[in-house]
């Protein structure tokens, strides 16, 4: 697979950005508090963490990090009470402000496209919204999910596994093979559980135990 540039990158998390912002648009005070699939947070706090990510650039996060004494868990929490406003009104008008913002820790842009990705459908699915991201921007989060552990332990989810989209050109080499959505594959490699139902062949039974035994 072609690799692509970091701006073409970057206009693919814009708009992913501005796709979840119209979905959020449309929410009530209830869906605001509804649970979602990343851990304990709202959906209110999901957004905050995704504001507060695109808005901390290298120096940013080691400094925050450095507070934290380099626990992640506290980073995030601090953060995202930094960038939740007191309604979700403020805090959707926050992360409009950040829809075109390219601040990042590291020059690992596929990550913060998935990272985009992988939190609206967080979203998205337990509330029923049925928006599927563009395949465009999928296949380069599926590729760097495949070669590496970064945010997520997805290459060690899936290490000797075969993988293939069947709406996209997403495809590994080797080993019991996966087949399905590049939605689904992504989010299987972000350790999303619901979305390994989507998902056939025979390393199936593999990814699904390594699912939820992280999870466990």
């Amino acid at each position: 697979m072609a690799r692509l540039r970091d701006n073409d990158l970057w206009a693919l998390v814009r708009a992913e950005r501005a796709a979840l912002a119209e979905d959020l648009s449309g929410l009530n005070a209830e869906q605001w508090r509804h649970g979602t699939l990343c851990g304990q947070w709202d959906v209110e706090e999901v957004v905050a963490h995704l504001t507060a990510a695109a808005s901390l650039n290298q120096w940013r996060w080691v400094r925050s990090m450095l507070g934290a004494r380099f626990r992640a868990d506290v980073h995030n929490q601090r953060r995202l009470v930094e960038h939740r406003g007191s309604t979700p009104a403020e805090t959707l008008e926050r992360f409009h402000a950040i829809i075109g913002s390219t601040a990042a820790p590291s020059g690992h842009t596929p990550a913060y496209l998935g990272e985009v990705v992988v939190h609206a459908q967080d979203i998205r699915q337990p509330l029923g919204l049925t928006r599927t991201p563009n395949v465009d921007a999928l296949t380069p989060v599926a590729d760097f999910f495949a070669r590496r552990d970064f945010a997520v332990a997805s290459r060690t989810t899936v290490a000797g596994l075969q993988l293939r989209a069947d709406d996209g050109p997403f495809a590994t080499s080797t080993g019991p093979l996966i087949t399905g959505s590049t939605l689904a594959l992504v989010m299987s490699m972000a350790g999303r559980a619901p979305y390994i139902g989507e998902l056939d062949g025979p390393g199936v039974p593999t990814l699904r135990a390594r699912v939820h035994g992280a999870a466990a």
